[in-house]
């Protein structure tokens, strides 16, 4: 009740100040989006997705869209995740899959292990033991490759072994997963943010 009252109360103050700023939004053209061409030779965040086992091509279709939106360096692709060009990803993707660099790789092991060797940094995203929050990452733990996992299962046990470390995101309610795409989503903002305060 005492919520209840507080908010009422917060409401009826505000009302009276009205925030005369006009919001417009934007077209496409006043966006100052790069074209594919300047885009591709744009510096990119040294971030690395990998989608291992993803069953939905929709969901691969979002990741390749965040992916070119959050600027990361590439993609990659392994087990059955499915690859470009399919039409269930063309229409996630819109375009995305055309600009962000990715590639194949149907053993994941050998693509992390090349990572790893290049010294980057990698990082699981799953619930575990010795999990560490998502959002303590520092500038230090750069260049990165974070890897998702299979949209029921998750990530394989021998893909863990294979992590430096193994990130979660925290969660408040009854069910203890995100979309895969979502929460690579929620990752990827939190280490472009990280890389670039």
């Amino acid at each position: 009740m005492w919520g209840l009252l507080m908010k009422t109360s917060v409401l009826s103050k505000s009302s009276h100040h009205f925030n005369m700023a006009e919001f417009r939004k934007l077209h496409g053209s006043e966006m100052n989006r790069m074209s594919p061409e300047q885009y591709a030779g744009s510096p990119k965040h040294p971030i690395y997705l990998m989608l291992h086992n993803i069953r939905s091509m929709w969901n691969v279709g979002s990741m390749f869209r965040t992916a070119d939106a959050a600027g990361i360096e590439k993609m990659i692709l392994s087990g059955y995740t499915a690859t470009p060009p399919r039409k269930e990803i063309d229409k996630t993707a819109l375009g995305a899959q055309d600009s962000v660099a990715w590639e194949y790789h149907a053993d994941p092991l050998v693509a992390l292990s090349a990572l790893k060797r290049a010294g980057v940094k990698i990082c699981g995203l799953e619930i575990t033991e010795g999990s560490r929050p998502y959002s303590t990452l520092t500038p230090g733990d750069f260049p990165l490759c974070l890897v998702v996992g299979n949209e029921v299962d998750g990530l394989e046990n021998e893909l863990l072994e294979l992590c430096d470390e193994v990130l979660e995101i925290p969660q408040y309610g009854t069910k203890h997963s995100l979309n895969v795409a979502v929460a690579s989503g929620i990752a990827l903002f939190e280490f472009v943010r990280v890389m670039r305060s």
